[in-house]
């Protein structure tokens, strides 16, 4: 069994790194581990798509999947807690599956902590996780560890990047992250946090890899508002933006063009109504933008009609496979509507999406995607090339750790980071064992690792 040391700093992804999706961060000290996230993907085989050499089938995929957690189960009482960094679906959405297997103490903020909870509702979990809500600035001593929580922009409310700290040294965690000077919800993007980092020895930057390849600068919110805007002022029909449900900055965006241009909108698909329900419960949905009752706007005029769906992915069952077959049983398309895709195709779904376009094109209505708009109207939450720059020029660490992203992503990170004078770069993938201290290594294929289904249908 592989137990960290007094003078041991030591980070091992089990998912997450050389994937997109399916975050389970572990780093040890001391004797204790700490657990960075917990969280799934969707439609995705049993077998790695990094694991070139494996003997298994690839080709069956199951609808949700999480990182196997056998190696800290196995050890679960040196775990010392759970550090959830917000509410994405990759970061937190294992738990009401894997938490039993650890029966530890769930640390993380508000907002998130409200999501988890109506996840949990559903199981037999319910009011049997102790969740400890924690705000922003706020340091935590979880077993060995001192866990601090530092504001940062991404594309849902309360994101948080993490300061760990331990005798043996210390350990910026970024979670998902990027710069937003408006970023719609919460507060703009502060680099005074950052850069007074750079005067606190920061041993390595654990960081998302997910645009590292793309240079430039992310696109803000307020800018997706404006694209957004001007694709909708003209049209006449009824519009149907599709988004990734979590996203509640674009909600409010969508709804604040509804209201400027003289249309309704309505929300369709569970997951977007339990978004809207937990951001007005939280007081992060502003009192003077109203929903309208999605069984009503079938009644409206065309021009009067903006509908938010879920399956900006493809997804069968979901709102917008149902308008491109007409199964939905609320509203009707029809010639002259315009749909909108307000998100990225993620890669692996692109079969799933040109199918979805070629439904509604065959129908006569029209769709935008914002791969090929000229207008921004989706806006990632992850940084580009320019933006990590920045990041390690603020925050100056003595090691460079990529993760959140394929091997491509991975090592486009590690190269921004040796031109802006990070001397040690680890480039590895889920399993491998990163010695942060006393002296910095990477040892390879270390910890077995694999993925689980958790829900079939």
């Amino acid at each position: 069994m592989l137990e960290p040391g007094i003078d041991d700093l030591w980070f091992a992804p089990l998912g997450g790194t050389g994937e997109i999706g399916m975050n389970l961060n572990l780093y040890g000290h001391n004797g204790q581990w700490l657990m960075v996230d917990c969280g799934v993907s969707f439609d995705e085989p049993l077998v790695a798509p990094y694991k070139k050499n494996s003997t298994q089938s690839s080709k069956t995929t199951h609808r949700v999947v999480a990182p196997d957690p056998a190696f800290i189960a196995g050890q679960k009482d040196a775990l010392a807690g759970i550090v959830i960094t917000h509410a994405h679906e990759d970061h937190v959405g294992a738990i009401p599956y894997l938490w039993q297997r650890f029966r530890k103490p769930i640390y993380t903020t508000s907002f998130t902590a409200e999501v988890l909870r109506r996840k949990l509702s559903k199981s037999k979990l319910a009011n049997k996780i102790p969740i400890v809500e924690v705000s922003a600035g706020d340091s935590v001593n979880i077993g060995v560890f001192t866990v601090k929580w530092l504001e940062i922009t991404h594309s849902l409310p309360e994101p948080f990047a993490l300061k760990i700290e331990t005798p043996a040294g210390a350990v910026l965690h970024t979670a998902d992250w990027k710069i937003d000077a408006a970023p719609i919800t919460g507060k703009p993007f502060e680099p005074k946090l950052y850069k007074q980092l750079g005067n606190e020895n920061i041993l390595a930057l654990v960081g998302d890899s997910t645009n590292a390849n793309k240079p430039g600068f992310s696109v803000s919110e307020r800018n997706c508002y404006d694209g957004l805007l001007s694709t909708i002022l003209p049209l006449k029909g009824r519009v149907v933006v599709g988004c990734f449900a979590s996203n509640i900055a674009r909600l409010i965006t969508l709804a604040k063009i509804a209201r400027k241009t003289g249309r309704y909108m309505g929300l369709y698909g569970r997951s977007l109504m339990n978004m809207y329900g937990i951001a007005r419960q939280q007081g992060i949905w502003p009192d003077d933008l109203p929903v309208a009752d999605a069984h009503h706007l079938g009644y409206l005029p065309p021009k009067e009609v903006l509908v938010v769906a879920t399956g900006s992915q493809g997804e069968k069952n979901a709102a917008l496979a149902r308008f491109a077959h007409d199964t939905h049983p609320h509203l009707q398309l029809e010639k002259g509507d315009t749909v909108i895709f307000s998100s990225i195709v993620i890669p692996g779904n692109e079969e799933t999406v040109a199918r979805l376009d070629k439904a509604f094109k065959g129908k006569g209505i029209s769709t935008v995607h914002s791969e090929s708009s000229p207008l921004p109207i989706h806006a990632s939450g992850h940084p580009c090339a320019e933006e990590l720059k920045l990041m390690y020029s603020w925050v100056k660490p003595q090691i460079a750790i990529p993760v959140h992203g394929e091997q491509t992503h991975l090592l486009a990170h590690a190269e921004i980071a040796k031109s802006v004078g990070v001397m040690k770069t680890y480039v590895g993938e889920n399993g491998d064992l990163y010695r942060l201290a006393p002296q910095p290594s990477i040892r390879r294929n270390v910890i077995p690792v694999g993925r689980l289904p958790v829900q079939q249908e």
